[in-house]
């Protein structure tokens, strides 16, 4: 469990926040309905989920920093260097956990087209935890860029951030095709190339290893045996053109990597046994 230190940030943060949303005297009510850190951690994200990226004060951003680091150090964090690799491939690994307690160079965030990550207060997707424990930085980030860009990110496209209290080193965020349990063929290119443009933009950031989350097979609906299908032999396919196939793989985080670099150890990441089972079948 996070330490005392940790809790009294998670407090700070949580006051903060309600009496930014409703005052100061309503915002005794909201904390009040909090009993046990739980609930208050669950309070504290479903406000920050549902914030606009506006500036907040220093001090603030110093004690969510400290209390989300502490959270995810508490829950415990998995290297990619410790990962097994398949028996199919060498380069791969399959790993079944939560991305955001994952150290490796980058985790793939499955985007919606706004860019903004999830905005339902507490909703258990993976844009709603990596936003979640990135912290409100992420949101900013990506505000920024999305302003620059003046439209909302196409599919099938990708963009790089920090990951700031992530274990990672970067997100790189793609919006994969809304396939509604009917996939097209339209459908299956987009998937491929939302793998493809997520190791060129880690080719870019000069990371080594990056995870994939399973894109597209949540509520928009990709059917999970097929999405897998698309996303082994895609990436598989990128790295034979780019990685030979017996190669050394490199100690992640060793040195600061440089651009050009591209990865050499990619981690599929899976959250339901379900979706372990379907990829273990395709990778041994």
């Amino acid at each position: 469990m996070p330490d005392k230190d940790s809790n009294k940030d998670l407090e700070y943060c949580t006051r903060w926040l309600a009496e930014e949303r409703v005052g100061a005297r309503d915002a005794e009510g909201l904390l009040a309905q909090a009993t046990s850190d739980d609930e208050l951690f669950s309070l504290y994200r479903a406000l920050a989920n549902t914030r606009e990226p506006d500036p907040v004060p220093d001090e603030w951003l110093a004690a969510q920093d400290r209390m989300l680091r502490a959270r995810i150090a508490s829950a415990g964090v998995t290297d990619a260097r410790d990962l097994p690799r398949t028996a199919a491939d060498q380069r791969i690994s399959l790993w079944r956990g939560d991305i955001t307690r994952l150290r490796v160079d980058a985790i793939v965030n499955a985007a919606n087209s706004q860019m903004l990550g999830c905005w339902v207060p507490g909703h258990h997707c993976i844009d709603n935890a990596i936003h979640t424990f990135a912290g409100v930085q992420l949101r900013a980030k990506c505000a920024r860029i999305m302003a620059a860009q003046g439209h909302e990110e196409p599919t099938a496209q990708a963009k790089i951030t920090p990951a700031y209290n992530l274990p990672a080193r970067y997100v790189i965020h793609t919006v994969g095709p809304i396939a509604q349990g009917r996939p097209t063929a339209r459908h299956r290119m987009e998937l491929a190339r939302c793998y493809r443009a997520c190791l060129e933009a880690a080719v870019g950031a000069g990371c080594t290893s990056i995870a994939f989350c399973c894109i597209s097979t949540g509520v928009f609906g990709f059917p999970q045996e097929e999405a897998a299908q698309i996303a082994v032999r895609t990436v598989s396919e990128w790295l034979d053109e780019h990685v030979a196939t017996g190669v050394a793989i490199p100690t992640v985080a060793a040195v600061t990597p440089a651009a050009g670099a591209g990865p050499t150890h990619v981690v599929f990441n899976v959250f339901t046994p379900r979706d372990e089972a379907i990829y273990r079948d395709l990778l041994g």
